[in-house]
């Protein structure tokens, strides 16, 4: 690890206790988190959560990691996390969810991020760039990644990862351009313990509104925290200007003739 990457003099500098984070859960009455395991390092949470999925793990098993060697965010992008920084955590889930009802839980639990990044900097700042990722001051501080198995007659197991960058406070170029983090955007607190504690809670509780009514239950905040709103994208070959996100998680975009197109799936760029 080079000197650039090394935590600053206000990073994140205690380091990832099972049972901080546990007590923290408790006392938050999480319903997600159980069991726990912190690791020192992985190569990736996400699959992690997969194989002990596959192996019985039950809803709620999380797995947190000081540093994770192959973290990944979305098709082939890559997730840059030094080791003792920032939260990297993924969590499995067994919701009674159609399949799909699997894709849009990115944009639901990147509203839970929003939450928790919004009572780390003691101001609702993040807003939500469909379809997974956080940002504050127009850079990325978050990303969600849903991975799914879905059997034909079973509802979905699910994994749930998110990255949070908390205590970085120099990024590798080209990222040093589009990231940022807690202690960049000027948060006081830096504890990952108490962080990923609320991660897990708050993702807990929006997500169990979301099984129960879907989107709706979170369409005035996706309205609110919408990054792309009135921006010109380009998702594939599609270009409008971005409206709203509707009931289905789709990306609504107006083209130049008016037409509106919904958006499923894709890499989005803005101006």
């Amino acid at each position: 690890m080079s000197d650039d990457h090394r935590q600053g003099p206000r990073g994140a500098s205690s380091g990832l206790r099972a049972p901080a984070i546990e007590s923290q859960l408790e006392a938050l009455g999480a319903t997600l988190g159980r069991p726990l395991v912190v690791l020192d390092r992985t190569e990736s949470t996400n699959d992690d959560a997969r194989r002990a999925a596959a192996s019985g793990a039950p809803h709620g098993a999380a797995f947190i990691a000081e540093e994770q060697t192959g973290g990944r965010g979305r098709g082939r992008n890559q997730w840059h996390s030094p080791r003792g920084e920032n939260i990297t955590l993924s969590v499995v889930l067994r919701p009674d969810l159609e399949p799909s009802a699997v894709a849009p839980l990115a944009l639901a639990a990147g509203v839970a991020v929003a939450q928790v990044v919004d009572v780390a900097l003691a101001a609702p700042r993040a807003l939500l760039k469909w379809p997974n990722d956080v940002y504050v001051d127009r850079r990325k501080v978050a990303g969600v990644l849903v991975e799914a198995t879905t059997r034909p007659g079973q509802s979905p197991v699910v994994v749930v990862g998110v990255g949070l960058n908390v205590g970085t406070e120099r990024f590798p170029d080209p990222l040093a351009e589009t990231a940022t983090s807690l202690a960049l955007a000027g948060a006081s607190a830096l504890d990952r313990n108490p962080i990923a504690a609320g991660l897990l809670a708050t993702l807990g509780d929006v997500l169990a509104a979301y099984q129960e009514r879907g989107l709706a239950s979170l369409s005035a905040e996706l309205a609110q925290r919408n990054f792309l709103r009135g921006r010109h994208v380009v998702v594939g070959e599609v270009a409008g200007l971005a409206a709203e996100i509707d009931g289905h998680g789709r990306l609504l975009l107006r083209l130049e003739d008016g037409e509106i197109r919904p958006i499923c799936s894709g890499e989005v760029s803005w101006q």
